[in-house]
């Protein structure tokens, strides 16, 4: 079972009265500490043993995160009382715990977890692998310099690179070797580990650039927190997101869940809370008059943009399962019935038309099957990454049933949902046919 190494032992000086009476591990982005989002995306590929090592202010990492079995791992500590000096330190005091390859993390580097997942599967042999960037690099940044798949030089200050190392390492019980020696000559620092392993050509590159999405940062300074807060949001978006939940819903539904996830509420909190918001609408809509259908509508639209809170919020806190999801799809079918009832009933009420049963079934069934045909057309969608076909899902339909409540015209909305809806399940059948 592959573990991983995960350095937690610095201060992070640079973050000023942040990491006054807390180390830098447990600075909180979006609800989680760094170090709790390490651990969470390694999670996710695999990773369930982690050995952290401490240093400043170590005793609070192990109070919050404890032997792990919250998070569903195993955590064990080793202690570096030489923390102010360079990481390779907090590399060796590891060494007896480790006797096969594994995964070496820094606790103020955060990634997603497909990096970590290629790098895993990746079939590159050495000591040590990198896995680079191939970015512009910043003054700060740790350059690297490859030919060939093969690390020549490494550092802060060298005058040639081609790369920049992300933090993200694949280590065989060897690297310790490399480690020591570098360590006696008096270089400290995990560059300088990997410049040794690099004189032997036993350190080799692993290339982000070619995984999709991938994004990764090192969080040294409060600008550095903030552009993680924005990487976390952007990747929010999903890639079957249909033109109103991407252009409207989304942005707004985003904020909500910037403040609620620094709270305790859970994903399927939320999904009800969107569910309850349906059933007002429906209400409004029965009591049959212009300013509670007007208002009906506009409830209808802030349902379903806080039905996107609740998977951002469980993509953002590692809290994404089957049941969350498949409760949130029961509650959003509950929720399209009953708004559609309201319509049909308000309709009717309104004109004493019969056509409104006609077309409110009509709409109805078109909507069921618009949610039956989503998950095979979002495999496709997805995998074709066609960036302009346009996606009519749950977002378009109760768009337009606020645009049709504020202009006090349900029937023609009910016309223009089962006309929608039915059309797009014919285009997804279509789609969908090979």
């Amino acid at each position: 079972m592959l573990k991983a190494l995960l350095i937690a032992a610095g201060r992070g000086e640079r973050l000023g009265e942040i990491t006054k009476d807390r180390p830098k591990p447990l600075i909180d982005l979006l609800g989680l500490s760094l170090i709790e989002r390490i651990i969470l995306t390694a999670r996710e590929v695999g990773i369930s043993d982690f050995v952290i090592v401490t240093g400043y202010k170590g005793e609070k990492i192990k109070e919050k995160l404890g032997n792990g079995e919250k998070y569903g791992v195993k955590i064990e500590y080793v202690e570096n009382r030489e923390w102010k000096k360079g990481n390779a330190l907090s590399v060796m005091k590891a060494k007896d715990l480790f006797n096969d390859k594994f995964v070496l993390l820094m606790s103020d580097h955060i990634f997603n977890g497909d990096i970590l997942n290629a790098l895993i599967k990746s079939d590159i042999k050495a000591s040590v692998i990198l896995a680079v960037d191939r970015r512009e690099p910043l003054e700060e940044d740790t350059k690297v310099l490859e030919v060939e798949g093969l690390i020549k030089d490494i550092g802060k200050k060298i005058s040639k690179a081609n790369a920049i190392d992300t933090g993200i390492f694949m280590c065989s019980p060897s690297f310790f070797q490399y480690v020591e020696r570098a360590i006696e000559k008096g270089k400290d620092t995990l560059s300088s580990c990997v410049l040794e392993a690099a004189k032997n050509g036993d350190a080799r590159v692993f290339d982000i650039s070619e995984i999709d999405n991938a994004w990764w940062i090192d969080i040294d300074t409060k600008e550095d927190l903030r552009e993680a807060e924005r990487i976390l949001c952007r990747n929010l978006i999903k890639r079957t997101d249909g033109p109103i939940s991407k252009y409207i819903n989304r942005p707004i539904s985003v904020r909500i869940s910037k403040v609620l996830a620094k709270t305790s509420i859970k994903p399927s909190t939320i999904s009800i809370i969107s569910f309850i918001l349906c059933i007002v609408s429906f209400y409004l809509f029965f009591i049959g008059n212009y300013l509670s259908i007007a208002l009906a509508g506009v409830v209808g639209q802030l349902s379903s943009i806080i039905d996107g809170c609740d998977g951002e919020i469980a993509r953002l806190k590692f809290m994404a399962t089957d049941y969350g999801a498949w409760l949130d799809a029961v509650l959003d079918r509950y929720g399209d019935a009953f708004m559609i009832a309201g319509i049909i009933y308000a309709s009717w009420i309104s004109s004493g038309d019969i056509k409104a049963w006609l077309f409110g079934l009509i709409a109805l069934i078109g909507t069921f099957m618009n949610s039956y045909t989503a998950i095979r057309y979002d495999s496709i969608f997805a995998e074709r990454r066609r960036k302009h076909e346009i996606r009519i899902g749950r977002d378009v339909r109760m768009f337009l049933i606020m645009i049709g409540s504020l202009l006090n015209q349900l029937f023609y909305t009910l016309v223009a949902l089962g006309i929608l809806t039915n059309a797009e399940v014919i285009r997804r059948i279509y789609v969908c046919r090979d």
